[in-house]
């Protein structure tokens, strides 16, 4: 069975930092291909997070401050939010190991992903969760990079 081109894409902060710190890598590549033939879709509470740790002092050596806002600023405008509330987060099942990723859960179900992007091991153990694919980075690409942009 093939997988065809997701239409609607949650992607981790895990995978969103690495693609801000390190430009050209397996996370940034599949970010931009992402973005070129998707919908990436985000929370308030994603979102939320992302900020927060985009602002980690530790990412100071990797890239710069004012850099990361910019990347922040860029992402936030390419980005599709949906609403997703603590009783979507609560009615999991089955919910993450760490419930801090229970709000990546509850994006691919309130927006009907067709995929979930992750680095974090917590996600991946779960795939597929509820029939939704959780991918690392370089399998994301990988799949991606087989369908043509008309495919959608």
């Amino acid at each position: 069975m093939t997988m065809s081109l997701p239409r609607r894409v949650v992607i981790d902060n895990s995978t969103l930092v690495s693609a801000a710190l390190k430009p050209g890598s397996v996370p940034h590549q599949a970010l931009l291909q992402a973005l070129a033939r998707c919908d990436v879709c985000a929370s308030v509470p994603t979102w939320l997070e992302l900020e927060r740790v985009m602002q980690r002092a530790r990412f100071d050596r990797y890239l710069a401050p004012e850099a990361r806002l910019e990347f922040a600023a860029m992402l936030r405008a390419h980005l599709h939010f949906f609403p997703v509330t603590q009783a979507d987060e609560d009615g999991l099942s089955p919910a993450c190991r760490d419930a801090m990723d229970n709000k990546f859960q509850a994006l691919v179900q309130v927006c009907r992903a067709d995929m979930l992007v992750s680095s974090n091991d917590d996600l991946l153990v779960l795939s597929p969760w509820c029939g939704v694919p959780i991918l690392r980075p370089m399998a994301f690409l990988s799949h991606s990079q087989l369908k043509a942009p008309d495919d959608r």
